[in-house]
């Protein structure tokens, strides 16, 4: 699917410096950021990546890893500690 945006200059010149560090296109970057945007946010896909890992942490892979740990770093960052 095709589709046009804005983003600021700034935002698309860091993304373009981005995609060409990781030698990724520019619109592969975009639908990766899009994806990992909607999966943080939608919290069914949370409780599945953590019900996934305590299943079989052996079958882990690197993005789920980061995934979880973002995830678990808002959680703790957002509990109120007494």
């Amino acid at each position: 699917m095709k589709t046009a945006i804005s983003i600021p200059d700034e935002v698309f010149a860091e993304a373009e410096r981005l995609a060409k560090r990781q030698k990724k296109s520019r619109s592969r970057l975009y639908a990766e950021a899009v994806s990992e945007y909607l999966a943080r946010h939608d919290d069914d896909s949370v409780t599945e990546a953590i019900n996934k890992v305590l299943a079989d942490p052996e079958a882990t892979d690197p993005e789920l890893d980061a995934f979880v740990a973002a995830w678990a770093r808002r959680t703790l960052e957002r509990t109120e500690w007494k």
